[in-house]
């Protein structure tokens, strides 16, 4: 069946922004997407009859409708609205609402995402020279496998399930680095005494410059400014790692790895001086605000002189390693949280496409 047939709407949000508005209502475009949702922090708001003219022209949508990143990031977000929505939306954002007597909501968005089906998108029904887009009065003819409504149900029940293991893991890492965050600025920053001497930053910690990234594919993680770039085949540093992006829009960006990595010419590799002291300096590192110490305004850049001279206060090694150690066992649940959350991605992505295409039958699934 076509998207249209199993459809009553087809459409997106709105094609005028409004003003901004101070500590009005939020306004999401696709920028504001997640795996799961949206993200209010750094969202647009608009004024109180801005955002009630957006409702009457439908640019706000149901509970159970479908919304799809439409510009730009195309696809990289699709995910069912499961709660009364408190926002209205862009036209970046595709609304499509279904016909549950004929599918199921959870079902069309796993249908949509089923790797075939995203290719036949990104290929046939994209358009656009500068910014991509979905093409929407296209896109309502895509055609899509729709077995009954409980084959339907049991299908995404399986999905979603995993889906919803993965959340739970992502916030629970999410708790433990906030918890970690406030206990360092409760040790180190409330309770900072003033005897505490002043000394750069380099007492704490060696700086070293990455290298350009290897040709050969592998299995250890390359990391650069944005995060992990790819992997080598080969490691240039091992051990407990912090990576700190050096140059443009992410610098001063953070990473943490106990395992081994190459750092790549657009980062720096920082190693603590003391044992048992890298996650007080991991977290040291981000109350600084590096951006804002960045050479240059066009093109920000973080050199080693630069981070060497920053001066901090020098608290008791010993309370130094005691924040290590109870950190450290945040860092352990976080790193197996990730362990699982990829075990989890690997198998839901796994069985996506076979259970939509009924390789896989919902009984050996289960």
């Amino acid at each position: 069946m076509t998207l249209a047939e199993v459809t009553f709407k087809v459409t997106d949000g709105s094609h005028h922004s409004p003003s901004e508005y101070k500590n009005g209502l939020p306004m999401f475009s696709v920028k504001d997407m997640r795996d799961q949702g949206f993200c209010y922090d750094g969202a647009k708001t608009i004024s109180e009859a801005d955002y009630y003219k957006l409702i009457k022209l439908g640019c706000q949508p149901e509970i159970d409708d479908i919304l799809i990143a439409k510009d730009g990031s195309v696809l990289k977000h699709i995910f069912r609205v499961n709660r009364n929505p408190d926002y209205v939306l862009l036209s970046s954002i595709a609304i499509i609402r279904p016909n549950k007597n004929l599918v199921d909501p959870a079902f069309l968005v796993y249908s949509i995402k089923e790797p075939g089906t995203k290719d036949l998108i990104l290929n046939n029904f994209v358009g656009g020279s500068g910014v991509p887009r979905i093409v929407l009065k296209d896109f309502k003819q895509i055609e899509l496998v729709i077995p009954d409504l409980n084959t339907q149900k049991s299908i995404a029940s399986i999905l979603t399930s995993l889906d919803d293991k993965i959340d739970l893991l992502h916030r629970q890492n999410k708790t433990l680095e906030q918890m970690a965050e406030t206990l360092f600025r409760q040790w180190f920053v409330v309770e900072a005494k003033e005897e505490w001497e002043e000394v750069p930053l380099s007492n704490f910690a060696d700086f070293f410059n990455g290298k350009s990234r290897p040709k050969e594919e592998g299995l250890v993680p390359v990391y650069g400014g944005n995060g992990i770039l790819g992997y080598a085949n080969k490691s240039n540093y091992s051990g407990k790692s912090i990576i700190v992006g050096r140059v443009g829009a992410y610098c001063g960006s953070l990473y943490y790895e106990n395992k081994d990595v190459w750092v790549s010419d657009n980062a720096l590799l920082v190693k603590a001086k003391y044992d048992n002291a890298t996650h007080f300096l991991f977290y040291l590192l981000k109350t600084l605000d590096l951006n804002s110490m960045a050479i240059g305004s066009s093109h920000p850049l973080l050199t080693q002189t630069l981070l060497k001279s920053i001066e901090i206060q020098e608290p008791p090694i010993d309370r130094i390693k005691e924040f290590d150690l109870m950190v450290g066992t945040m860092i352990n649940k976080i790193e197996a949280n990730q362990t699982q959350i990829r075990t989890l991605t690997a198998m839901r992505d796994s069985l996506l496409p076979k259970l939509m295409s009924g390789e896989v039958r919902v009984e050996e699934a289960m």
